[in-house]
């Protein structure tokens, strides 16, 4: 099954009284347990789609399913509703509170659920924190942490909800490179052991070379899937319909493999 779908999906926005499409006819079905990269240049529309994944933005027309929903027409408290459960997301500022812990930054989405208590609030929060290998961290605020400390409470915030979606817009790009890698590794390694999505938006090549899957966005249409299997690429595609399968699963026999160039 996907955990994600996007079908014929356009994004306009209005610049003045001129029409800009951000992406046009995008078609792409991801299944669970991806770690892909959308890569492409600035104002290509990777980052667009990325919030229409994260239920954040809506398109213009088409429609996207996650876990098989469709969310398209789907009230703000719906998809407020859907994001607090189902999508985490992490940023390349970090965007965590600076009146905050770091417990406190990793609990503050579990405050929306009310199907936690909050004994279990926090047994969770202790949890993803020890995951990241921030326990000892657990009550310094972010000015007290490093970049690379900051953005492993982002990736634990990110997990807390237990998500089948990890969004991730340009995790890497203000981190030194040996902390990028570092981070890199880390979501791999959740990514492996909790078969959760993880879907990127970036320029980092780092990135795009630790993907299991790459998704090229040229002006707003997708141009390419690569598939890595045992260390080496090979591209799919049919037309503008593009299948992102699972670490385990095959090509859709719709859909032409070649070797990448």
């Amino acid at each position: 099954m996907s955990v994600v779908r996007v079908e014929h999906v356009y994004k306009d926005y209005l610049l003045g009284e001129q029409r800009v499409p951000a992406l046009k006819d995008v078609t792409l079905s991801i299944e669970r347990g991806v770690f892909l990269a959308i890569a492409g240049p600035s104002g290509s529309g990777k980052t667009t789609l990325l919030n229409l994944i994260g239920c954040i933005d809506t398109p213009t027309r088409g429609k996207i399913y996650i876990n098989d929903q469709d969310v398209s027409g789907k009230t703000p408290d719906q998809l407020a509703d859907l994001r607090a459960r189902t999508i985490g997301f992490i940023f390349q500022t970090f965007n965590l509170l600076p009146v905050l812990s770091a417990a406190e930054n990793v609990e503050y989405p579990l405050l929306q659920r009310d199907d936690l208590t909050k004994a279990a609030r926090q047994r969770r929060t202790a949890h993803f924190l020890d995951i990241v290998g921030l326990t000892q961290f657990a009550k310094h605020r972010p000015n007290q942490l490093s970049g690379g400390q900051r953005q492993r409470v982002a990736i634990a915030r990110a997990l807390a909800i237990r998500p089948a979606i990890v969004l991730a817009d340009e995790p890497t790009a203000n981190l030194d490179r040996v902390t990028g890698q570092e981070i890199l590794q880390l979501m791999k390694k959740i990514n492996r052991r909790f078969k959760t999505t993880f879907i990127f938006s970036t320029h980092d090549r780092r990135v795009m070379k630790m993907a299991d899957r790459l998704v090229k966005v040229e002006d707003g249409e997708i141009a390419m899937l690569a598939m890595r299997a045992n260390s080496k690429w090979s591209k799919v595609r049919e037309g503008r319909r593009i299948t992102a399968e699972g670490s385990n699963g095959h090509p859709d026999t719709q859909v032409r493999a070649e070797a990448a160039p």
